[in-house]
Order: structure tokens, then C-alpha cells, then sequence
């Protein structure tokens, strides 16, 4: 019972953070990460990427990855819908464009991996996939390496 009970607790504070609004994109980090300002709203609000990892900014690709993301998305109206957030305050979140998937692009046109969860495949991993075999954007190297590798090896970008 107490399990059940400390459960739904969980649930309920997660979709308490749930939340979706349309807004423009102010600023572009890097490839996996934006500032989207709410068309209801004054505070600008910093969105992570769900279920991808883009190139770290000083990572090969990594700032083709953030010029695409800016030159698709800067000073465009996109659709959030957020889950949570991250250990850095950053909203984790999805973003559609014109009615596409923000991350699936990415994905499939190279400028990200699809993440992993527990060993198991996330949802862009067909996309994944089709780019490495088309070699488009970071699969045109035979050296791409995964951001989470990157780090590990050399830290975080200064």
C-alpha cells in the first residue's frame, strides 16, 4: 500500500511539471539546447532536448550541430511540451516546428544521436540508424564520437 501510495505521489509531481505553451526561440546554446520565450510570459526558459545528445559546442560537429538548430529555429514559433527538469534547472522538454518534431529532425539529419535508456533503444534510434547508413552530417566522419564519450574523456566545454 505504501508503495502504491508513494507512486502516484511521484506521478502526480511529475505531471505537475508537465506543461506545453507556444513561444519563440530567443537564443540557441547548442545543438540540444534553446531559450523559448512563452507567448504568455516574460521569463525566457531554458529547454534541453529529450530523448537525443547533440556534439558539445567545442566537440567535432558540435557547432554545426548549434548554427543548424539556430538557422532552423531563432525568431521561429515553436510548440514545448516540458517533463521535468534537469540537475542544471533546464526545462526538458520536446519541440514541434511546423508541425515536426524538432528532435526526430535533429536525429535524422545527423546533427545528434538518439539517447539510450537502460541499454534500450530510444525513440529516434530508426532515425539514427538511416543517418549513419545515408552518412549525413556527423556520420560523413568516421570519428564521431558520443557526447557522453566526449566528456567523459575530456570534461565539459569551458
Amino acid at each position: 500500500m505504501r508503495r502504491l501510495l508513494l507512486a502516484l505521489v511521484l506521478l502526480a509531481a511529475s505531471a505537475a511539471q508537465a506543461r506545453s505553451f507556444s513561444g519563440t526561440v530567443t537564443s540557441v546554446t547548442d545543438g540540444d539546447t534553446l531559450w523559448v520565450r512563452p507567448a504568455r510570459g516574460h521569463d525566457n526558459v531554458e529547454i534541453r532536448l529529450l530523448n537525443l545528445d547533440a556534439p558539445e559546442r567545442c566537440q567535432a560537429f558540435g557547432p554545426q550541430a548549434k548554427e543548424a538548430v539556430r538557422a532552423r529555429l531563432l525568431h521561429q514559433t515553436v510548440q514545448v511540451r516540458t517533463r521535468g527538469s534537469d540537475v542544471y534547472g533546464r526545462q526538458l522538454g520536446h519541440l514541434e516546428h511546423r508541425g515536426e518534431d524538432v528532435g526526430a529532425w535533429l536525429v535524422r539529419n545527423g546533427y545528434a544521436w538518439s539517447s539510450s535508456f537502460h541499454r534500450r533503444a530510444g525513440p529516434y534510434a530508426p532515425l539514427e540508424e538511416q543517418a549513419r547508413r545515408e552518412r549525413a552530417g556527423l556520420w560523413a566522419r568516421a570519428d564521431a564520437l558520443e557526447p557522453r564519450s566526449f566528456r567523459k574523456r575530456f570534461g565539459r566545454c569551458p
